[in-house]
Formats: C-alpha cells, sequence, structure tokens
C-alpha cells in the first residue's frame, strides 16, 4: 500500500552509494566577524522575521541580526501592517516582501514556500529575542546536525515573561509532551533555527499563532534530531504592543492538538471516544439489564435502545481508530520519505 501510494505520489528517497561527495568531505568553517568558526562554506543562512505593526521595534531587530549573522540574509514578512513598518525594514536593510493573509501561520507558511536556504533561522520582529544568541543556535543545527533548533526563552525580568502566559506555555508544553513525546521544554518560543529539509517537508496548515505547536509536533512525528538553546528573552520597548491574545490563542493551540492527535494519533484519539462511549452505555444500561433480571422485563425501552446505541458508537469508534491508525502510518512513511529527499546539513 506504501509503495503504491509512493508511486502516486511520486515521491523518492535518494539511495545511498557509500561514497561522500567531495563537498562535503572537504567542508570547510567560516569565520564570522568575531573569528568564531560558525558555518560551513557556501551554506545560506535566512534570517526570516514576519511583522506586522512593529514600527517600533523592526530597525533594531534588522541591525542586530545583521550585526549576528554578516553573512546571513534578512527577510522581513509584512503581514498588513498600518505603521510602515515595511518601509522601516527595507531602510534597515532588511529584503521586505508581504503577506496579505492575515496570521503568523499563513506568513510561515508563505517564507517557507518562497525562501530557498540552507539554514533558517526565524525570530520575531518585536526585539524581545536576543539578536547575540543566534550565532549559537545556527552553530548547534549544523554541529549536530540538527533539523531543529529551538530557543528556549529565560525571562530577563517579570515584565517579559506574564506569569499568565508562563503557566500556559507549560500547560501546553507539557500536554504536547505527554501525548507525542519530549522535544523542547518551551514549545511556544519564536525563536527557532531549521534546516533545508525540516522547512521544505513542513505542510504549514495553521493560520495563527499556533503555528508554534505545528512545528513542534512536526519534527516529533518525523522523529528528527532536535536541540534547544537557552536564550535571554527580554520584554517589548516602550510603546511596543503585544499581539497575543491569551485566551484567544490559547483556545486555539488547543484546538489544534486536538486536531493534531486526532489526525496523528487516530487509535489514541478514537479508543478515548470508544471508551467514553461505552462507559455511558454500561451507565444507562445496568439498570435495564438488572431489573430484566429480577423481573423479566424491560420496563426502560427508551433507555435500553440509547444504551444500545452507545455501545454501537463505541466499536464503530473503535474500528475506525484502527483503520486510521494503518492510514497515518502510511503517510507518515510518505512524509519521511520527502523528508529524506533533501540531504543533511
Amino acid at each position: 500500500m506504501v509503495k503504491w501510494l509512493c508511486e502516486r505520489a511520486q515521491i523518492a528517497a535518494p539511495c545511498y552509494t557509500g561514497e561522500m561527495s567531495t563537498e562535503m568531505t572537504n567542508a570547510e568553517l567560516t569565520p564570522y566577524s568575531d573569528g568564531s568558526l560558525s558555518a560551513r562554506s557556501g551554506l545560506r543562512v535566512a534570517v526570516l522575521v514576519p511583522c506586522y505593526n512593529e514600527a517600533r521595534t523592526i530597525e533594531s531587530v534588522v541591525r542586530d541580526f545583521r550585526n549576528a549573522l554578516p553573512h546571513a540574509m534578512v527577510y522581513v514578512y509584512d503581514n498588513n501592517s498600518t505603521d510602515g513598518t515595511a518601509e522601516i525594514a527595507e531602510r534597515a536593510g532588511a529584503l521586505v516582501r508581504k503577506e496579505k493573509r492575515q496570521g503568523k501561520g499563513n506568513v510561515v507558511r508563505r517564507m517557507f514556500a518562497d525562501i530557498d536556504a540552507d539554514v533558517y533561522l526565524m525570530t520575531d520582529g518585536d526585539d524581545t529575542y536576543h539578536a547575540a544568541s543566534a550565532k549559537r543556535l545556527v552553530e548547534e543545527l549544523i554541529a549536530g546536525p540538527y533539523d531543529m533548533v529551538n530557543g528556549a526563552r529565560i525571562a530577563q525580568s517579570k515584565e517579559a515573561y506574564r506569569l499568565g502566559h508562563a503557566f500556559g506555555n507549560k500547560l501546553l508544553t507539557g500536554l504536547v509532551r505527554y501525548i507525542f513525546g519530549t522535544a523542547t521544554t518551551d514549545m511556544l518560543s519564536g525563536y527557532k533555527a531549521f534546516s533545508r529539509r525540516y522547512v521544505k517537508s513542513f505542510p504549514a496548515m495553521s493560520a495563527g499563532f499556533e503555528i508554534e505547536t505545528e512545528l513542534i509536533v512536526h519534527a516529533l512525528e518525523l522523529r528528527m534530531p532536535v536541540s534547544e538553546v537557552e536564550t535571554p528573552y527580554g520584554e517589548r520597548p516602550e510603546g511596543s504592543e503585544s499581539k497575543l491574545r491569551t485566551f484567544r490563542d490559547a483556545f486555539r493551540i488547543l484546538r489544534l492538538i486536538g486536531l493534531l492527535v486526532k489526525e496523528e494519533r487516530p487509535l489514541y484519539f478514537f479508543t478515548s471516544a470508544a471508551a467514553l462511549l461505552a462507559a455511558l452505555s454500561l451507565t444507562f444500561g445496568t439498570t435495564v439489564v438488572v431489573e430484566f433480571l429480577k423481573t423479566g422485563l424491560v420496563l426502560r425501552m427508551p433507555t435500553a435502545i440509547l444504551a444500545t446505541g452507545l455501545m454501537l458508537a463505541s466499536f464503530l469508534s473503535l474500528m475506525c481508530g484502527v483503520v486510521l491508525d494503518s492510514v497515518t502510518r502510511a503517510r507518515r512513511e510518505i512524509k519521511r520519505l520527502h523528508y529524506l529527499r533533501y540531504p543533511a546539513l
């Protein structure tokens, strides 16, 4: 079945011939301006900055990341800003492009599709992430080599990382860790480095801030090598407003987690539903059975019908989980083959 699906999708994994290319064996390291060895020669590094009304901070963000990674190209994707963010970013030396579909997920999808590089570093335009740590993330990605390096935030002040946001992040990160496995201690960080094969195999289905969750789950599902680097996290400068809406975005993330469980862990999802339906069926049906054993009569016919229907639904849910688990396994194998089309760093 998997072979047939692969042929239909025209996906083929590269074959290992036993010989390593001269380019890779003779790869050299290129020093950054401070003399440290950070990347192999020829590796193209792209800094991706999704922006929406960040006129107050975007100039310093572009400047700081150009200084931290002088060989990198800085791309700013403007998401319908009305405060001149795009113009300021362009004057600061960034390559500016625009995405009209509102939402960070839409911007990330467009950036990953448009930009061709070997190493991708994604940050936010609010000047809260530590630009000087960019080199550490890139070096960690290459040294692994890893497909994703997450920048775990270490708050420099109470104002930088509000208590409610910190608690929600730990709760959601713990939930994803429990369901999908361990990858990071700070799932919702917007500071990440990616390899080319990660970016070009990522479907990017989310529209808003829940994209951070999808990024982590994608790496976990394909069992990609992942690492994490702690980075300082500062507060927004005065006059800069956060686009995060605590309860709305938390609800969206929870909804996405539920959807991802259904799509990527169907046996777990439908078995849980089957167990719930079976429990309800037994709850309603027990009294009917007890009365029948005592009197030989079914005195509560509607309850009996309801209990029977719930138990049938439970068995159907279980069968759906078994079938969809096989389909998901085939889909995951195809995604893995597509991911392997691109060489490691």
